[in-house]
């Protein structure tokens, strides 16, 4: 009997951390696709709420799974996207919350989940105010927008977002370049919804440079 309980308790060690995958991809996935819906399906007068308690629910899994770099760029994605909805100089704290998150996963995973974390990074460098109120910071954001070019140089998301800096900067040239590679680009196994709808903002954008 003894040798009966110590082969089940060794069968359990063996399949504990398998189930506590199981359940952190699981948690991980429905994150997502409310992500996606809310952030293409949502009317924008109703998404900051919706950002705010998906947000609420990404930093409990960030709490439950801390060393997990895909968590926390999900958290950062999610605290970006509530930011940019809430608009105003209410957004900065979770703007520099995204910032925080999205480095600390970065630090964990060079690669950022291939590169999820320096476009959102980007994105933030780029559209957050500048000193003294904000961290905005045009050469810091071409440099996340370069890194993540570097890891995946045909998504359609960092080449939209680089081309609409790009634009800002009145690189025009350079903008029509990239915004051409994300109306071109394929679209994340998971994320087709979002990608598509960003390729769309890259084909009106394509229509403006030309």
């Amino acid at each position: 009997m003894k040798g009966f309980v110590a082969v089940l308790w060794g069968m359990l060690l063996v399949l504990m951390p398998f189930a506590a995958c199981h359940a952190q991809d699981s948690e991980l996935f429905a994150l997502k696709n409310r992500w996606e819906y809310i952030t293409t399906q949502t009317p924008e007068n109703k998404r900051a709420d919706a950002l705010g308690e998906l947000a609420e629910d990404a930093k409990a899994l960030a709490k439950t799974y801390p060393n997990n770099a895909r968590v926390l760029v999900w958290q950062g994605i999610v605290l970006a996207s509530q930011a940019r909805a809430k608009g105003g100089v209410g957004a900065l704290g979770l703007a520099k919350e995204a910032r925080a998150s999205l480095e600390q996963a970065i630090r964990l995973d060079p690669q950022g989940n291939a590169g999820s974390a320096y476009v959102t990074l980007g994105a933030l460098y780029d559209r957050v105010p500048g000193w003294p109120l904000g961290f905005g910071d045009a050469d810091q954001a071409e440099r996340m927008f370069e890194k993540a070019l570097r890891i995946r140089p045909a998504g359609i998301d960092v080449n939209y977002y680089y081309a609409v800096f790009l634009q800002d900067e009145g690189r025009l040239a350079e903008a029509r370049q990239h915004a051409r590679r994300a109306v071109e680009g394929e679209a994340r196994a998971g994320r087709e919804t979002s990608d598509e709808a960003l390729r769309q903002e890259a084909r009106r954008l394509l229509r403006e440079l030309e």
